[in-house]
């Protein structure tokens, strides 16, 4: 991985082996980078994208390995009691030409990763919203 920061965007190259998620964690704690709208392309060969099962509040996971196409990758950085949070989604077309995604969980780069980290300043915090099931933002 290598990346610049240009004032408020960070433009970020990852390689191939590399996971994404880990990889966005590293520079976002290099770059004390508090809140920030993520968007990526590139290509993947392991991935697991999850989908939000709102009877049972939970996420499903789908895994999925092969060569494919990052279609879209966006997502934000804050913070959830005050330590790094992310909250990615994915797309990722395959051979066939049908495109998958969903919550984004981990994808392994089998070529690279482009990826721009636009940086806002202020901060926004999560919480757990019990009756959602899931980690809100808080204002």
């Amino acid at each position: 991985m290598d990346y610049r920061r240009f004032g408020n965007t960070i433009v970020v190259r990852m390689d191939k082996g590399e996971e994404i998620t880990e990889k966005l964690k590293e520079v976002a704690g290099k770059e004390e980078i508090k809140l920030a709208h993520v968007s990526a392309l590139g290509a993947t060969n392991c991935f697991e994208v999850g989908l939000f099962d709102t009877q049972k509040m939970t996420y499903v996971p789908n895994c999925f390995e092969g060569d494919y196409e990052i279609v879209s990758l966006t997502g934000t950085i804050n913070t959830m009691n005050g330590e790094y949070y992310s909250h990615l989604h994915m797309s990722a077309g395959g051979r066939d030409g049908n495109v998958v995604g969903g919550h984004l969980k981990k994808a392994v780069i089998s070529v690279t990763c482009e990826m721009i980290i636009q940086v806002i300043e202020g901060i926004v915090d999560r919480e757990f919203v019990e009756e959602l099931g899931l980690n809100q933002f808080r204002f």
